[in-house]
């Protein structure tokens, strides 16, 4: 029979172990249920995990950029929920305000990570290339330059050194932010595929041109205008130059040749220029794009405007627009109220 003195110690015990579960059982809902996002707009957070990070790093990394309010919560809810031993996954993470510690593991732990966009336009150069569209990705620019100049590997896809930059059509395109550069090229070829319908290379085979040498003229033309309701004007003049075997005489194009996109005003000294890519030596296309076409201006190449022109030049209002011509004669009359204008404006590079 129990003693008082030993009934007064189990109650004791009991009470003791009472207060301990419920204080543990509160411990365990606050670390797992209640808010520890210091997040407090509307606004969410964003959270990059680069491949091969640790747990560790992570929480790190949740602490210094001040997205978690109290750490050991974290980890033993982490512990927990198998996410410290092995579970990281990289990604780019959206981190909502008031998520728990349960809610922010199971996200992290998913691997459900938010896509992000690129975007990539006005680029001439490869290296711009490289830099414009990695920028927002974990990979780096040097990687996917190193993939652009593969030649073996562009080959596969169709294309050399001189024509791989037609494969990459300006747009915004969403992707997630752990792509790798074989992946990142992959996506950009079929988004390239996806553009070249079969009515679109039917279009090109009735001007008898191939998707590059479309692309091709696409840039040139869109160097010379930024005006997209009159790009398939421009594109005419061309199409009528190359069917009657004028040279081209696009001033874009030496300015590719020579490197030097600063030049304002074509002197008779860069048509010298040594260069495939110059128009007034060479008749016919150039080896390649000069500048990445968007969709604008490759459709102005296959809904070109059929007229008679063969000549353009800027207008002297410096409207962006330009004066056409039949005839050289009345070409000249242009060029020279545009020279005048140049002239009066004090602009002589």
């Amino acid at each position: 029979m129990l003693t008082n003195k030993k009934k007064k110690y189990i109650l004791v015990g009991v009470v003791a172990f009472s207060v301990l579960l419920t204080s543990l059982s509160f411990y365990f809902y606050q670390a797992f249920f209640s808010p520890n996002i210091l997040i407090y707009s509307e606004e969410a957070a964003v959270l990059n995990i680069p491949k091969g990070s640790t747990f560790s790093q992570v929480r790190d990394k949740l602490l210094e950029e001040d997205i978690i309010n109290e750490v050991v919560t974290f980890s033993f809810v982490a512990k927990v929920m198998n996410y410290s031993d092995g579970g990281v996954k990289p990604g780019h993470y959206i981190i909502q305000p008031n998520l728990s510690n349960r809610q922010l593991v199971a996200l992290l732990r998913s691997g459900k990570q938010t896509p992000v966009n690129i975007t990539f336009n006005n680029i001439r150069l490869k290296e711009e290339l490289a830099e414009k569209i990695t920028n927002n990705l974990a990979m780096d620019k040097e990687s996917f330059l190193a993939l652009i100049e593969d030649d073996s590997l562009i080959a596969k896809y169709g294309f050399n050194s001189q024509t791989i930059m037609a494969m990459f059509i300006p747009n915004t395109y969403e992707v997630y932010w752990t792509l790798s550069p074989p992946e990142l090229f992959e996506r950009m070829y079929k988004e390239y595929k996806r553009y070249w319908t079969d009515e679109r290379l039917a279009k090109a085979k009735a001007i008898q041109m191939t998707p590059l040498e479309v692309a091709t003229l696409a840039s040139i033309v869109q160097s010379e205008t930024n005006k997209a309701d009159e790009r398939p004007i421009v594109a005419g003049v061309y199409i009528n130059r190359l069917e009657r075997g004028i040279p081209l005489q696009a001033d874009p194009t030496l300015l590719f040749a020579l490197r030097d996109f600063t030049i304002k005003r074509v002197l008779n000294v860069h048509k010298e220029v040594e260069s495939p890519y110059n128009t007034y030596k060479y008749a016919g296309l150039p080896p390649g794009p000069i500048t990445l076409p968007e969709i604008s201006s490759l459709n102005a190449i296959l809904n070109y405007q059929t007229h008679n022109y063969l000549y353009f030049c800027a207008k002297e209002d410096f409207s962006g627009y330009h004066s056409f011509a039949t005839n050289l004669r009345d070409h000249m009359v242009n060029a020279r109220r545009y020279q005048n204008a140049l002239n009066a404006a004090k602009i002589f590079k």
